[in-house]
Protein backbone atom coordinates (compact mmCIF):
# COMPACT_ATOMS: atom_id res chain seq x y z
CA UNK A 1 0.00 0.00 0.00
CA UNK A 2 1.50 3.28 -0.65
CA UNK A 3 2.21 5.94 2.55
CA UNK A 4 2.69 9.36 2.28
CA UNK A 5 5.33 11.21 5.18
CA UNK A 6 3.28 13.17 8.18
CA UNK A 7 4.33 15.68 10.44
CA UNK A 8 2.28 17.92 12.47
CA UNK A 9 3.83 20.41 14.82
CA UNK A 10 2.86 23.05 17.70
CA UNK A 11 4.97 25.82 18.64
CA UNK A 12 5.88 23.76 21.44
CA UNK A 13 6.92 20.30 19.89
CA UNK A 14 6.58 17.55 17.44
CA UNK A 15 3.45 15.79 17.66
CA UNK A 16 3.76 13.04 15.02
CA UNK A 17 6.59 12.68 12.09
CA UNK A 18 6.23 9.32 10.03
CA UNK A 19 4.81 7.32 7.28
CA UNK A 20 0.89 7.10 7.40
CA UNK A 21 -1.41 5.35 4.93
CA UNK A 22 -4.16 8.43 4.77
CA UNK A 23 -5.05 11.70 6.84
CA UNK A 24 -8.89 12.74 7.36
CA UNK A 25 -8.29 16.94 9.11
CA UNK A 26 -11.07 19.36 10.47
CA UNK A 27 -10.73 21.69 7.28
CA UNK A 28 -12.59 24.92 7.35
CA UNK A 29 -14.68 24.03 4.92
CA UNK A 30 -15.87 20.57 6.48
CA UNK A 31 -13.22 17.83 6.60
CA UNK A 32 -10.82 16.68 4.11
CA UNK A 33 -9.15 13.33 2.80
CA UNK A 34 -5.55 13.18 2.29
CA UNK A 35 -4.54 10.48 0.39
CA UNK A 36 -1.14 8.96 -0.91
CA UNK A 37 -0.11 11.40 -3.97
CA UNK A 38 -2.51 14.51 -2.94
CA UNK A 39 -2.31 17.23 -4.97
CA UNK A 40 -1.05 20.38 -3.75
CA UNK A 41 -3.05 21.82 -1.32
CA UNK A 42 -2.36 24.50 1.49
CA UNK A 43 -5.43 24.96 3.92
CA UNK A 44 -6.78 26.51 7.12
CA UNK A 45 -7.67 24.06 9.82
CA UNK A 46 -10.52 24.36 12.21
CA UNK A 47 -10.94 23.17 15.88
CA UNK A 48 -12.15 19.48 15.59
CA UNK A 49 -10.47 15.87 15.25
CA UNK A 50 -7.65 15.04 13.25
CA UNK A 51 -7.30 11.38 12.09
CA UNK A 52 -4.49 9.33 10.72
CA UNK A 53 -4.13 5.76 9.54
CA UNK A 54 -0.49 4.26 9.88
CA UNK A 55 -0.46 0.36 9.41
CA UNK A 56 -4.21 -0.61 9.16
CA UNK A 57 -4.32 1.33 13.03
CA UNK A 58 -6.30 4.47 13.48
CA UNK A 59 -4.99 7.52 15.18
CA UNK A 60 -6.46 10.89 16.63
CA UNK A 61 -5.26 14.41 17.97
CA UNK A 62 -7.42 16.85 18.56
CA UNK A 63 -6.37 20.40 17.07
CA UNK A 64 -7.53 23.68 18.00
CA UNK A 65 -6.65 25.29 14.18
CA UNK A 66 -3.60 25.68 11.99
CA UNK A 67 -2.70 25.21 8.27
CA UNK A 68 -2.17 22.09 6.72
CA UNK A 69 0.28 21.71 3.33
CA UNK A 70 0.45 18.59 1.12
CA UNK A 71 3.62 18.63 -1.45
CA UNK A 72 5.40 16.00 -2.84
CA UNK A 73 3.50 13.30 -1.29
CA UNK A 74 4.52 14.66 2.32
CA UNK A 75 1.88 15.95 4.44
CA UNK A 76 2.60 18.78 6.68
CA UNK A 77 0.71 20.60 9.51
CA UNK A 78 1.28 23.78 11.69
CA UNK A 79 -1.14 23.39 14.55
CA UNK A 80 -2.17 26.48 16.87
CA UNK A 81 -2.54 23.77 19.71
CA UNK A 82 -2.94 19.68 19.88
CA UNK A 83 -3.07 17.09 21.83
CA UNK A 84 -2.94 13.28 21.00
CA UNK A 85 -5.82 11.53 22.27
CA UNK A 86 -3.83 9.42 24.94
CA UNK A 87 -2.69 12.85 26.06
CA UNK A 88 -6.58 13.83 27.08
CA UNK A 89 -8.06 13.27 30.67
CA UNK A 90 -11.66 13.00 29.98
CA UNK A 91 -12.74 14.28 33.18
CA UNK A 92 -10.63 17.44 32.91
CA UNK A 93 -11.96 18.26 29.50
CA UNK A 94 -15.69 17.71 30.28
CA UNK A 95 -14.69 19.89 33.02
CA UNK A 96 -13.32 22.59 30.83
CA UNK A 97 -16.72 22.23 28.94
CA UNK A 98 -19.14 22.80 31.42
CA UNK A 99 -16.86 25.97 32.51
CA UNK A 100 -17.21 27.12 28.85
CA UNK A 101 -20.98 26.35 28.62
CA UNK A 102 -21.05 28.59 31.91
CA UNK A 103 -19.34 31.83 30.84
CA UNK A 104 -21.71 32.00 27.80
CA UNK A 105 -25.31 31.07 29.33
CA UNK A 106 -24.23 33.38 32.68
CA UNK A 107 -23.21 36.41 29.44
CA UNK A 108 -21.73 39.44 31.36
CA UNK A 109 -21.52 42.40 29.45
CA UNK A 110 -17.92 42.54 29.16
CA UNK A 111 -17.08 39.16 27.96
CA UNK A 112 -16.46 38.33 24.56
CA UNK A 113 -18.82 35.82 23.15
CA UNK A 114 -16.37 34.97 20.74
CA UNK A 115 -13.37 33.94 22.88
CA UNK A 116 -15.98 32.42 25.39
CA UNK A 117 -17.60 30.10 22.24
CA UNK A 118 -14.30 28.85 21.19
CA UNK A 119 -12.92 27.75 24.24
CA UNK A 120 -16.55 25.99 24.17
CA UNK A 121 -15.18 24.46 20.68
CA UNK A 122 -11.82 23.58 21.75
CA UNK A 123 -13.24 21.69 25.17
CA UNK A 124 -15.98 19.89 23.19
CA UNK A 125 -13.62 18.64 20.63
CA UNK A 126 -11.63 17.31 23.65
CA UNK A 127 -14.18 15.88 25.12
CA UNK A 128 -15.56 14.00 21.65
CA UNK A 129 -11.56 12.73 20.93
CA UNK A 130 -11.05 11.35 24.26
CA UNK A 131 -14.83 9.69 24.12
CA UNK A 132 -13.75 8.21 21.31
CA UNK A 133 -10.24 6.76 22.38
CA UNK A 134 -12.26 5.31 25.30
CA UNK A 135 -14.69 3.72 22.90
CA UNK A 136 -12.08 1.78 21.31
CA UNK A 137 -9.66 1.20 23.63
CA UNK A 138 -10.03 -1.96 26.16
CA UNK A 139 -8.17 -0.56 29.25
CA UNK A 140 -8.11 2.48 31.26
CA UNK A 141 -7.20 5.49 30.53
CA UNK A 142 -4.76 8.13 31.63
CA UNK A 143 -4.79 8.52 34.96
CA UNK A 144 -6.03 12.38 36.58
CA UNK A 145 -2.59 13.55 37.06
CA UNK A 146 -1.43 12.44 33.41
CA UNK A 147 -0.11 15.51 31.21
CA UNK A 148 -2.71 17.14 29.64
Amino acid sequence: MATMQFEMVTAERQLFAGEVDSIVAPGTAGELGILPHHAPLLTTLSPGELRFTQGGQEQSIAVTGGFLEVLDNRVTILADAAEQADEIVLERAEEAMRRAEERIAQRVSDMDLERAVAALRRAQVRVAVARRRRSRSPGPGPQAGAAE
